[in-house]
């Protein structure tokens, strides 16, 4: 069992960094109007708006704001300000050790999904897949939905997802429950062959994705079937797919008939259709708590991420 962090209280301070790819500082800076609205204060890190091409500053940089927002006691939880690339840049550097023992909600997606997988191999502490502030929050289009989901910050709650949020579809059946991981599959996909390599036996693996066209994710998830990782799945969440309509392929095959060639006969649950990824609303997860994905009645449920 992973160390589920202590629940935010009113007053408390999250800090804010970027980890991965450079913040548009407008966006984030309306964000913070929305951490007002929750009742917490923040603190940012050194380097937020930090650029260095398509990073947000050096490698050091962004690794050590994140240990030190770990490090500070005064800080309760930390929120990134938005994915990109570049978290799998550090990893390796990362003290994963200081981590584990200074438990603390740690919240975001996409890029985030490496940082996601090491700690919880390396730290064991529950993490968050969850939109970020300056990608998510701080734009017009930032749903109300995905503005409640932080509530599950502030107190332990159980999820449940049903076709009343979107509609699903079950692509193989059955009732499978496990600790849920995962992230971003291009993501996910990087860590095979490094010591941060996923984790899939007898887990509910949750994929989503951006701008990769068919024949892309279905090198993906190919990858992931010859490294091993889709057989002994006990159930697959396929979250939103956005921006992969194929751009040169005069006979493109649809996502839905790769995930059925890959997904539709492992004999697990899976079903799709959950918005959860690069979309609004985003439902946000806790990673690393037991969950059960029931393909029958297309639901899924999630015990809680803070304590």
């Amino acid at each position: 069992m992973r160390i589920r962090p202590k629940r935010l209280q009113k007053g408390d301070t999250i800090g804010i960094v970027s980890p991965a790819s450079p913040s548009e500082e407008a966006s984030l800076q309306r964000s913070l109007e929305f951490l007002e609205q929750l009742g917490l204060q923040w603190k940012f890190g050194k380097h937020v708006y930090d650029k260095d091409g398509y990073l947000a500053g050096s490698d050091d940089d962004r690794r050590k704001d994140l240990e030190d927002m770990f490090a500070d006691p005064t800080i309760k939880g930390i929120i990134c300000a938005r994915g990109g690339y570049g978290t799998a840049r550090f990893t390796d550097q990362l003290d994963l050790q200081l981590i584990a023992e200074n438990p603390k909600i740690f919240w975001g997606y996409s890029d985030i999904t490496f940082l996601h997988t090491a700690i919880g191999l390396y730290s064991n502490i529950v993490t968050f897949h969850g939109p970020m502030l300056a990608s998510c929050v701080g734009k017009d289009t930032f749903h109300e939905l995905s503005g409640k989901m932080f509530q599950q910050l502030f107190e332990p709650m159980e999820l449940h997802y049903t076709e009343d949020i979107s509609p699903l579809t079950t692509v193989s059946g059955g009732v499978a429950e496990g600790e849920l991981v995962g992230g971003n599959l291009s993501l996910l996909v990087s860590t095979l062959g490094t010591k941060f390599e996923l984790e899939t036996s007898g887990k509910l693996l949750l994929i989503e994705d951006i701008g990769e066209e068919p024949y892309r994710v279905d090198g993906l998830l190919n990858q992931l079937r010859m490294a091993g990782k889709l057989a002994d799945v006990a159930g697959i969440v396929i979250g939103d797919f956005a921006n992969t309509e194929p751009k040169k392929q005069t006979a493109p095959v649809s996502l839905d008939a790769l995930f059925d060639h890959y997904l539709g006969d492992l004999g697990k649950p899976v079903v799709k259709g959950f918005k959860i990824g690069h979309c609004e609303p985003h439902f946000a997860v806790p990673l690393g708590v037991q969950a059960q994905l029931d393909a029958n009645q297309k639901t899924l449920t999630i015990l809680p991420g803070v304590d």
